[in-house]
């Protein structure tokens, strides 16, 4: 079965990495958001098993967009990919139902390793 990833950044550089390093991870790319909103319709349509989600967006924020999802799919893995580095936000992000947390700005060893760390979680 082959993993769908839906990437949440408002930053369109951010989607464009992330999209480009996953694409040779073996993830199919369901979609990308620019906000929370777009990020909730896209989740409901594609189902993906893996998201990437920027905090800091416009309508609606990461934290936010977390809860919703989670609540969609408890099952969902969530990386948390942001340039807060606030030791809170980031648990409360893991409290919304993050698995993981990667601080911008970011190589792309590093993030595929934090996908990977997700991903080898959820086989276990």
């Amino acid at each position: 079965m082959n993993r769908k990833l839906l990437i949440v950044d408002d930053s369109n550089i951010i989607r464009n990495k992330i999209a480009r390093a996953m694409g040779s991870y073996g993830l199919e790319i369901a979609g990308m958001a620019p906000n929370g909103e777009k990020a909730l319709q896209l989740f409901k349509e594609a189902r993906p098993q893996v998201v990437t989600m920027d905090l800091t967006m416009p309508e609606m924020d990461g934290i936010e967009c977390i809860r919703k999802i989670h609540a969609v799919d408890p099952n969902v893995r969530i990386l948390v990919v942001s340039a807060l580095a606030d030791k809170a936000t980031a648990i409360q992000a893991l409290k919304e139902g993050a698995q993981g947390f990667l601080c911008k700005p970011f190589t792309e060893d590093e993030l595929t390793e934090a996908i990977g760390e997700l991903l080898s979680e959820e086989a276990s």
